[in-house]
């Protein structure tokens, strides 16, 4: 009979929904239940792409014999940590203090009053390595509720004080400059894997938010080791086994330092992160690579992630059916040679050279990740591409990952913008429709009359719980690259509405940023935390948005709100540059202006508007803001007094609505915006 879950729309807890265990969404009810109970609360995060999750669940969850012990000792509350991110980083920062690590599955066990006093992570259904069993958790935690309760409050106790006093400093509030922009660049230089790409060790995650710092920097200084680091890094991302070969899209991570073996989970926030950093590199660069990676990556996201609303789903799940029935991590992408001949014939020996499939394998049992070779010239381009197509539709008749559908706002904000500036910049106009489709959505679902956000929503309905930062951020960013690239004046003005909320419920007096609003469900802890994990925070996004708006509109309360919020940057860049590439990239544009660029037009399908319109929106000035429209135009503060020169259409480059000379020559509004 399936539990509480099943009312619920997070496709992670429908998942739950039929195990034995008598699972709660995270709800008052179910603390009050403990208290009336008497017994403590075991709270389990996940998410519904995670492979260890599954794991656990498999092991453990649907565990008959399991589930009723769980459910005679212990009121038992699942989470979906991306609908619940606040949730989420509460005990998570809980566990990471009391164990040195995190991860998910999350398992942490409460006090009625929801104060942790035990925490891990995966346990396995019997002693392993080590690690005690689930069962054994299970009861030890149950014997000391019962025989040391006092104990067991002492602890709680002095884990939530601990947690209070996180509070973050940041110094005196000041953005950085060039000194501090200049340490950065050199720390990571220092943590740079020159052979490999990347930074540190295995595993590796991409590093899209350092990528666009280091892009920003080089447009800015002119560092050369800047673009190289990006340059060789998205060659070496794209050319492995992270970046799926055929169908587009980036998985999760490396489990190794070389790129070759992913986890194969294919997330949103990555797919938009990245799709953007290509169509970046190949703006700087020209790169044929990066805009093939950039168009492929976009082609997949609306593909394979669209919904039937509009929006963009969450994720893929790592594994899918094997063909005999078993979940295996990679089934879906991986291939042997044996399986290259079924399909290809002839052609097989030349895929298996080309993607480097061997009869060893680079994964599991003999198969191989596909890879890129260094130097495809050497093969027939047409005979490849034939490969491809036929790999790609023998591919599809395969069992498919299962997809994660929940709408998540802050990750469709990511995808708006880079939907809409891929679109542009290789006049894609559809990408640009999936984008505004998206934006759709977004207004129509997941704002409400006073342009609070809902987090998710799902099929269509849209969830209960309360956006987050992240979530007006990057919905504001999506927003504000939308408005550049169509001309639409009512993005911008969306985009101030999320912006406003930002300044009066997640920001404090000093300039301090929250990850949850001031009238949001309090926890032990509000959480609050400026380092990028797999996306920007919500603090630096919201650094970034604030700042570009203030370009757009010449707002002083938006910028002086920026600035203040890259004090932590400041603070933070010259120690942890990884951690905070997001902050960089946009004090890199803080300290280029930055730069304003009207476009006005008789019309905005006019050839020489467009033509001017194109070439600003691929300026490479760090975090520039591109208006375009007609000289009566009202949409665009910095369309105000900004008149055709000579009838033609005329481009203006200001920085604090302070322009150079107007120009209606292409060439000289490229250089305006490289130097």
């Amino acid at each position: 009979m399936p539990n509480r879950l099943a009312h619920e729309t997070s496709p992670y807890l429908l998942q739950h929904a039929d195990n034995p265990v008598d699972w709660w969404p995270w709800s008052a009810e179910a603390f009050e239940e403990a208290r009336k109970r008497n017994v403590p609360v075991l709270l389990s995060v996940g998410y519904s792409s995670c492979h260890w999750c599954h794991v656990m669940a498999h092991e453990s969850f649907e565990d008959q014999e399991t589930a009723d012990y769980q459910n005679a000792h212990f009121v038992n509350i699942k989470v979906d940590r991306e609908e619940r991110p606040d949730v989420d980083a509460v005990y998570m920062e809980a566990v990471q203090a009391a164990t040195g690590q995190g991860g998910w599955p999350m398992t942490v066990f409460l006090t009625p009053d929801a104060e942790p006093f035990y925490f891990g992570t995966y346990f396995p259904p019997a002693p392993r390595h080590g690690m005690p069993s689930f069962r054994q958790v299970l009861q030890g935690v149950h014997s000391a509720w019962a025989d040391r309760r006092d104990e067991v409050a002492e602890v709680a106790g002095k884990i939530v004080r601990d947690l209070a006093g996180r509070e973050i400093s940041y110094g005196d509030s000041q953005a950085p400059g060039d000194e501090e922009l200049a340490q950065a660049l050199l720390g990571l230089t220092r943590e740079y894997d020159p052979q490999r790409g990347g930074f540190g060790g295995a595993p590796k995650f991409p590093p899209a938010m350092v990528i666009e710092f280091l892009l920003r920097h080089h447009a800015r200084t002119g560092s050369e080791g800047a673009l190289q680091m990006a340059q060789d890094t998205c060659e070496r991302m794209a050319r492995g086994g992270i970046y799926d070969q055929l169908g587009g899209g980036f998985a999760r991570y490396s489990v190794d330092r070389d790129w070759v073996i992913p986890h194969f989970e294919k997330m949103l926030y990555d797919n938009a992160l990245l799709c953007r950093i290509y169509a970046h590199l190949w703006r700087s660069t020209g790169s044929e690579l990066a805009r093939r990676v950039a168009l492929e990556t976009a082609d997949f996201m609306v593909r394979e992630l669209r919904t039937n609303e509009g929006g963009f789903a969450s994720a893929l799940d790592a594994d899918s059916d094997d063909g005999t029935g078993k979940h295996v991590e990679g089934a879906y992408y991986v291939w042997t040679p044996e399986q290259l001949r079924e399909v290809l014939g002839d052609d097989a020996e030349l895929a298996a050279h080309y993607f480097g499939v061997t009869e060893e394998g680079t994964f599991e049992h003999g198969a191989s990740v596909l890879q890129l070779p260094q130097h495809e010239g050497v093969f027939d381009a047409e005979k490849v591409e034939t490969v491809k197509r036929r790999l790609l539709e023998a591919r599809a008749a395969r069992p498919a990952p299962g997809r994660d559908d929940k709408v998540v706002a802050a990750w469709n904000g990511l995808a708006i913008a880079a939907l809409a500036e891929t679109g542009a910049y290789f006049d894609r106009p559809d990408l640009v429709e999936a984008a505004l489709g998206a934006a759709d959505l977004l207004v129509r679902l997941h704002l409400d009359d006073h342009a609070r956000l809902a987090r998710t929503s799902k099929d269509g309905h849209v969830g209960a719980n309360a956006g987050v930062l992240e979530d007006y951020a990057d919905v504001a960013e999506g927003f504000l690259a939308l408005a550049s690239v169509t001309g639409e004046g009512v993005w911008l003005e969306f985009a101030g509405f999320l912006l406003d909320h930002v300044l009066t419920r997640f920001t404090d007096d000093s300039g301090a940023l929250y990850d949850t609003a001031a009238d949001a469900e309090k926890l032990i802890r509000r959480p609050q935390d400026p380092t990028d994990n797999a996306a920007p925070s919500g603090w630096t996004a919201a650094a970034g948005a604030l700042l570009s708006y203030a370009a757009q509109t010449g707002y002083e309360p938006h910028r002086t709100a920026a600035e203040k919020a890259l004090g932590v940057v400041k603070a933070l860049g010259p120690r942890v540059p990884r951690f905070i590439g997001w902050g960089l990239a946009a004090a890199e544009a803080r300290l280029d202006g930055p730069r304003e660029v009207a476009v006005v037009g008789p019309a905005l399908d006019d050839p020489g508007t467009r033509t001017l319109h194109r070439t600003a929106l691929l300026g490479t000035a760090p975090g520039a803001v591109v208006a375009v429209g007609t000289p009566d135009s009202d949409e665009f503060p910095l369309l105000a007094a900004r008149p055709l020169s000579n009838g033609e259409p005329t481009a203006y480059v200001c920085r604090n609505f302070t322009c150079d000379t107007p120009t209606t020559d292409p060439d000289r509004l490229r250089t305006q915006l490289s130097g």
